[in-house]
């Protein structure tokens, strides 16, 4: 059985819930290998978590020579990997990173690649993949026809499902050329934390919209009553209300939470596309005739200023 890369995602070593989603996908399609950029120092305990959805090695790429620059670095190292281990595919989780770093190295390995896969399954020839295009309107299959199939997949487009594997640790070396290091980053502010579940990651998300005023108090208390991530629509972000990271859509992040929670929203495609797999969709909106509630499992028409203060007090009541 061919091997699968999986490139882990992770911060300083904690590996986060996209990799197990494509660790699970990449049993699918052969034996699951994760590739981990990082310290070698903690390769035991991400090895220790990958092992635990199937990976069946762990390829340890030592991030000195990468960290402090951009993408090339990285994309050089996976195609030295790659054509060391001739795997059957490379999977990424879908970032802005990420797709750029899969670009590179399709370049350099003369290979097709696919972003934004919302599913991967085995086919005759190799994987095909679904995405959803043109802000949720159509549907695509598609498939790699050329070298090996470099697909970057939509963070939430799996369960992960735990499947014990060896996780035998291999470190690999990578010669880093000067070339690839021509752009370094010079300076870099981690942003702050909330305190709150990753938007992209989270079970529950509350999001505030236009409706809001700019006031997302109402829509940040419910959001920790219930332990969720807080969202927001473009014309949120666009008024400057809140940051672009917590935007909700086609330009913005794609989620697909158990329960997805939109207030003061009006429902617009491009809203749509980032959030219409939500298992569970409930709008608060003042207007009845919202796009909205064309999409929603459950709707209630009134002001979000009003209606989440009281729900969050039902919610901390129940919690006791």
């Amino acid at each position: 059985m061919s091997e699968v890369l999986v490139v882990v995602d992770h911060a300083d070593g904690e590996v986060k819930k996209p990799t197990y989603e494509l660790l699970t996908i990449a049993r699918r399609l052969g034996e699951p290998a994760a590739v981990f950029f990082g310290s070698p120092d903690k390769a035991d305990a991400v090895a220790e978590k990958v092992k635990r959805y199937g990976a069946a090695k762990v390829y340890v790429v030592d991030d000195a020579q990468i960290k402090g620059f951009l993408v090339a670095p990285k994309a050089e190292a996976l195609q030295q990997l790659a054509e060391q281990a001739q795997p059957s595919a490379v999977l990424l989780p879908s970032s802005y990173e990420n797709k750029e770093v899969a670009g590179r190295l399709a370049i350099k390995l003369g290979s097709g690649v696919i972003t934004d896969a919302v599913d991967v399954e085995p086919g005759e020839g190799g994987p095909v993949t679904t995405q959803s295009v043109f802000a949720g309107n159509y549907t695509v299959r598609a498939k790699v026809t050329q070298g090996t199939p470099i697909i970057t997949v939509k963070p939430n487009s799996a369960a992960p499902e735990e499947a014990e594997g060896a996780g035998t640790v291999e470190a690999f070396s990578a010669t880093i050329s000067d070339a690839a290091r021509g752009a370094q980053v010079v300076a870099s502010q981690p942003r702050q934390s909330t305190g709150r579940p990753e938007l992209t990651e989270a079970a529950i998300v509350v999001s505030g919209g236009r409706g809001t005023g700019g006031d997302f108090a109402p829509v940040e208390g419910f959001a920790d009553s219930l332990g969720a991530a807080v969202g927001a629509s473009r014309a949120a972000v666009d008024s400057g209300w809140m940051p672009h990271a917590y935007q909700v859509g086609q330009t913005g992040k794609t989620v697909s939470p158990q329960l997805y929670v939109a207030n003061g929203i009006s429902g617009a495609i491009q809203h749509r596309a980032g959030m219409q797999t939500s298992k569970t969709i409930v709008a608060v909106n003042k207007d009845p005739e919202a796009p909205i509630f064309e999409l929603v499992d459950f709707g209630v028409v009134g002001d979000l200023h009003a209606v989440l203060p009281a729900a969050t007090e039902k919610v901390n009541e129940r919690k006791g």
